[in-house]
């Protein structure tokens, strides 16, 4: 016997109901877990280096050898303008005595030594490499107990930038996820003028943050991924992002249905079905599109993919079930003030008018947009991706910042971070010679090595700053010089030759990954919109749409922001967001457009489209657009571009590619856009024809 109609009635709130309270007890047993991530993350440079470097089986080398590895704090004395105070050098050993008993050191610091000048003192000491968390602690105390009369106190080398790097990801979670919140919440209540539907769209949100990052926390505490505070504060930003743009697709959609028919079950059931596949391509494009960053060498890219896919996913999970399900539980006060009724209309005036343009101008339109992107690409030879000098890593000027400076100024440029090269023992004295006679060493000497001390070691202080592209071209040079010592079978590392690795692995990504990327999505966009042309013409224009960002930035980043340079994994980056969350919001439009050239044809389809996704697209860039931008919160260079170039060119989409670009082209090409499918056939049974030379008609207000 089936159930009454009143007990039908009452069971279909149990499946809304259900969820709501699913999700409840993921967001408060998880959520917590968004601000523990700090605790697994890790923020050593060391441990992402490129896998297969040279200065990476340098490292590797050191650590099977040495009795206990070490990270260099460079300390220096400094009475500039004036010279030091007598006595400063013998106060200054005085106090190296009380460092030497400081915890976290591996060994006694190294002698002092006088710069020619006068005016400066140092001594390198050696920290432990794996104090974590009391690298801090460890690094003050060396500052406090190393004072002398007449003289500041600057600490400079790898450990004092680390010990700022942690700093800037100090307590940034909550931070960032408030910033990024906020922006979303105020967008999204001036947007939609309602009161409810944006705090149920932020909860979302939240939640599938909490989920993200209870699997993740997990994962990393097994040591499954990795993850250090770039990759952290990204994965806040991707999720929030990711989530409010499936939630506002489908809140879109559902209120547009609630003014075709009363029943808000039936009206959800239509929302949701239309709006699966967009939201689950759109989510498949994303995370397929991180996870071929598991292709890098790099560590840190590697572990963004799997972190950043799991994200998207859990964002897309909590738009497809947990809002689905609180939008039918509180129906159309879910709108509130602006309730929709059924026989509203749900047009745009502006999207009419655009639709209206497009319609009588298509090709005018096209043309334009397409030039005015060609015209911004034409800068992207200007964006320098060869990595930032010291100086501009950190937005403000760092502690550890200011001593390389000081450093610079009174020692060899390179004296803080000497290139190390590992040798054959029997080979030392050729392989020191190699290094003395290559242009840009400024000096070098044997080192013991190993727990027998033997000189298999040289230690070569370079003429220019360590992080300079001049001291890059003499660690390349020198490679070239101690490879060609016979049976010395000689690796150069240290700090120049990490930094010249990452960028020429980096930029062997780029060529290896890109093409990947484009790939996947060019299949995901096949199937979903079961066509050939369509598909290439969006990729496209979200490749012009990347270039034209990467041309604007050259000009924007040092104009504005004093960024000269930028890392050589900020374009990478750049290209896996910009072009996946590209295609993301021409998912949405050319799904509804399909949807609707069934109906219409596709000339009379693409307007419609336009018309009823430009408001919910436009407004979802805009709040991604916002949401990365929160990262410009986090005082590093790295995600200030990222921020810049994401938010910029999620916005240079919204308004030009997918308002303009892409529906003109569309209309312009006429059912041909759909070929091979039978869509591209003008006589296919269930469909309209679509007169390829006739006239182009906007679709008429509030149809």
């Amino acid at each position: 016997m089936s159930p009454s109609p009143l007990l039908q009635r009452r069971l279909r709130w149990l499946l809304p109901a259900v969820l709501v309270v699913v999700w409840l007890a993921i967001g408060g047993a998880l959520g917590p877990f968004a601000g523990k991530l700090g605790q697994v993350a890790t923020n050593d440079n060391a441990a992402f280096l490129p896998q297969s470097a040279e200065s990476t089986k340098v490292l590797a080398l050191q650590r099977r050898t040495d009795t206990e590895e070490s990270v260099p704090l460079v300390l220096v004395w400094s009475s500039a303008p004036g010279a030091l105070p007598s006595g400063a050098a013998q106060a200054a050993d005085q106090r190296l005595t009380a460092v030497a008993r400081v915890p976290g050191l591996v060994g006694p610091p190294s002698p002092v030594v006088r710069s020619e000048d006068g005016q400066a003192l140092q001594s390198v000491v050696p920290l432990r490499a794996d104090l974590g968390d009391r690298l801090h602690g460890t690094v003050d105390a060396v500052r406090s107990t190393a004072g002398i009369a007449g003289a500041s106190v600057f600490l400079a080398g790898p450990a004092a930038s680390q010990a700022d790097l942690v700093d800037a990801f100090a307590g940034i979670d909550g931070l960032l996820l408030g910033v990024a919140l906020a922006v979303v919440l105020l967008i999204l209540l001036a947007v939609y003028r309602s009161l409810l539907l944006p705090f149920l769209v932020i909860i979302s949100a939240v939640f599938a943050l909490g989920l993200a990052s209870g699997v993740v926390y997990a994962l990393a505490r097994h040591g499954v991924v990795r993850i250090d505070g770039q990759v952290q504060g990204i994965l806040s930003i991707l999720v929030i992002g990711a989530a409010t743009d499936y939630a506002l697709l489908i809140s879109a959609r559902f209120k547009e249905e609630l003014t075709r028919q009363q029943d808000r079950f039936a009206a959800m059931r239509t929302a949701w079905r239309r709006s699966v596949e967009p939201i689950g391509a759109s989510a498949a494009t994303v995370a397929l599109g991180l996870l071929a960053l598991l292709l890098s060498d790099l560590t840190n890219n590697q572990a963004l993919g799997p972190v950043g896919a799991i994200g998207v996913a859990c964002a897309a999970l909590g738009a497809l079930t947990f809002l689905p399900a609180v939008l039918v539980l509180t129906g159309r006060a879910a709108y509130w003030p602006a309730r929709p009724h059924r026989g509203d209309s749900t047009s745009s005036s502006v999207w009419t008018r655009t639709a209206e343009l497009i319609g009588r101008r298509a090709r005018r339109v096209w043309a334009l947009s397409l030039a005015g992107l060609v015209a911004a690409a034409c800068a992207l030879p200007l964006f320098s991706a060869h990595g930032l000098p010291l100086d501009e890593t950190f937005i403000h000027t760092e502690p550890s910042v200011t001593a390389q400076r000081v450093v610079n100024d009174h020692f060899p440029a390179g004296q803080g971070n000497p290139v190390v090269v590992l040798t054959d023992p029997a080979r030392a004295e050729q392989v020191l010679a190699a290094v003395r006679g290559t242009h840009g060493v400024a000096s070098a000497d044997l080192a013991p090595t190993g727990r027998g001390g033997r000189p298999g070691s040289v230690a070569a202080v370079l003429a220019d700053p360590a992080d300079s592209q001049a001291a890059e071209r003499t660690v390349r040079a020198l490679r070239s010089a101690v490879h060609r010592v016979p049976g010395a079978n000689a690796l150069v590392g240290g700090y120049t030759a990490q930094q010249s690795d990452i960028q020429d692995t980096a930029a062997n990504d780029r060529l290896v990954i890109i093409p990947v990327v484009l790939a996947i999505i060019t299949f995901i966009l096949v199937l979903l919109l079961r066509s050939l042309v369509a598909p290439l013409l969006l990729i496209a224009t979200v490749v012009l749409n990347y270039a034209a960002t990467l041309g604007i930035s050259a000009l924007v980043l040092p104009a504005v922001f004093d960024l000269h340079g930028a890392d050589a994994s900020v374009p990478l980056y750049g290209f896996v967001f910009l072009v996946a969350l590209g295609v993301d919001y021409n998912i949405f439009l050319m799904t509804r457009v399909r949807e609707e050239s069934r109906r219409l044809g596709t000339r009379a389809g693409v307007l419609r489209g336009l018309v009823t996704t430009g408001g919910v697209i436009t407004s979802a860039g805009v709040v991604l657009a916002a949401t990365f931008s929160a990262l410009g919160v986090i005082p590093l260079a790295f995600l200030l571009q990222i921020a810049f170039i994401v938010a910029f060119g999620v916005l240079l989409d919204t308004v030009v590619v997918r308002s303009l670009l892409v529906p003109a082209l569309v209309h312009d090409l006429g059912d041909r856009v759909w070929w091979p499918s039978r869509l591209s056939r003008p006589g296919s049974p269930g469909r309209p024809a679509d007169d390829v030379a006739g006239p182009r008609e906007a679709p008429a207000r509030g149809q």
